[in-house]
């Protein structure tokens, strides 16, 4: 880590100069202008993102995003708590360099005051693994299938904790998504799988999370991906079109 980098903290007004702060999704998709419609409204809420630049690279190569634990987007209680909902080092020749730690540090120096920093951490794809967490001193508090639940104690008091409720799988009969836009790919991929259910002549209800409440009260403990097959979770994070075609021809065709 001998190069020379920049941290830009991003706002509604400056977001259009960092665009990559969205997810590194196209800007050109609609779902990018889906979440910064999000991004504006949580802003309010306490929401940041962090974006790191390194020396001789055009575009970013990294970015962090969190929120106070009590508006967090994934069925966690954290009140007190900072909450990280993504981090991610784009391009492997970047990975596993120090630059994901950077960040987190960043995070701790806005989270002055509050009892630590939660993150749900996964052995699964698309989120971060614990092992980036685990160097910098946090420590696995609960364990839901293939994620965990990371903590870093500032203070002394109550640790954060799942809200995962799998009760709610037995309202949902037939094929259901349950998303929310805090992931543009997520909301891609629905996009992306609408003309499978089409051709597979598939009647799906799909359901966006328009609150914390309901984000926070999710059957999976990513919380924003739901495919859902009466009361059974199928996949819980974004899937390919290859991906859905298979699962839905395994477990309903």
């Amino acid at each position: 880590m001998d190069m020379s980098y920049k941290i830009v903290r991003v706002n509604p007004e400056n977001f259009k100069e960092h665009p990559q702060a969205i997810c590194f999704i196209n800007q050109k998709h609609k779902y990018y202008n889906k979440k910064v419609e999000w991004f504006r409204e949580q802003y309010e809420n306490g929401l940041r993102i962090i974006i790191l630049y390194i020396k001789g690279e055009k575009r970013s190569v990294g970015f962090i995003e969190y929120i106070p634990g009590e508006y967090c987007w994934r069925p966690v209680n954290a009140k007190d708590y900072m909450f990280i909902h993504c981090l991610w080092i784009y391009g492997k020749k970047y990975q596993n360099q120090g630059w994901g730690s950077l960040l987190i540090r960043e995070v701790e120096k806005d989270s002055t005051g509050m009892k630590g920093i939660a993150v749900v951490t996964s052995d699964g794809s698309f989120m971060a693994n614990k092992t980036i967490f685990l160097k910098n001193g946090y420590n696995v508090v609960s364990v839901s299938g293939k994620d965990q639940l990371l903590v870093k104690q500032f203070k002394k008091g109550s640790l954060p904790s799942f809200n995962v409720n799998s009760e709610i799988l037995d309202n949902h009969k037939g094929l259901t998504i349950i998303y929310s836009r805090q992931c543009p790919w997520v909301a891609r991929c629905i996009e992306e799988i609408k003309p499978v259910m089409a051709k597979e002549k598939l009647n799906t209800e799909i359901i966006e999370l328009r609150t914390i409440q309901e984000a926070q009260n999710t059957p999976s403990a990513y919380g924003v991906f739901n495919l859902i097959y009466n009361g059974k979770i199928l996949a819980d994070r974004y899937i390919s079109t290859t991906r859905f075609t298979n699962i839905i021809r395994k477990e309903i065709k």
